[in-house]
């Protein structure tokens, strides 16, 4: 299904990429899926290429297996469960999670009173314009606030110093290609 054109069932929200804004797709607007990562879909069409979430998979005729049920079972929090998490949040254009792309400059975990968290985060963008911004930035908070235990997250985007492939992990370059 994958790359195969597919004209969506019913209007569907996304956001065009890189620009980050937020529009309707009309129904039976032809795309293409160019990958799933993370809890989206990245879809191109003549109207350009856009993220789409796991929970519009049907307008897409997709069912996904992998969508959170709710009651799966509660991990206790570590900075490990943090970083999975972490982990879990895509840059649309690349298929390179934004931790081991290099984007997270900085993960503060502090404790709270009642054994409670707050988690600081500095991140950045592989562009200084990247229009996406906002929007991982919101992802980021959403999967953290998730959080058992975790009561405040904050997320600042900062471009110093400026990313570049050096910041990736090696899996990460090896995936996309760059000499090691």
């Amino acid at each position: 299904m994958l790359n195969a054109p597919i004209k969506l069932s019913r209007e569907c929200e996304a956001i065009e990429i890189p620009s980050g804004v937020r529009t309707m797709l009309p129904t039976g607007t032809e795309v293409r899926i160019m990958q799933f990562i993370g809890s989206s879909y990245t879809i191109v069409g003549d109207y350009g290429m856009f993220r789409i979430d796991v929970k519009d998979a049907d307008a897409i005729g997709l069912t996904p297996s992998d969508i959170p049920s709710g009651d799966q079972p509660r991990q206790e929090f570590s900075d490990k469960l943090v970083w999975d998490e972490l982990k879990t949040v895509y840059d649309p254009e690349i298929p390179v999670n934004i931790a081991d792309l290099g984007l997270i400059y900085e993960c503060d975990i502090k404790p709270l009173d009642g054994g409670d968290h707050r988690i600081d985060i500095k991140m950045s963008m592989t562009a200084p314009g990247c229009g996406m911004g906002n929007v991982l930035k919101s992802d980021v908070e959403s999967k953290l606030s998730a959080l058992p235990t975790v009561k405040e997250v904050n997320v600042e985007i900062v471009f110093d110093p400026p990313w570049g492939p050096a910041r990736m992990s090696e899996a990460a370059r090896l995936q996309l290609g760059f000499d090691l």
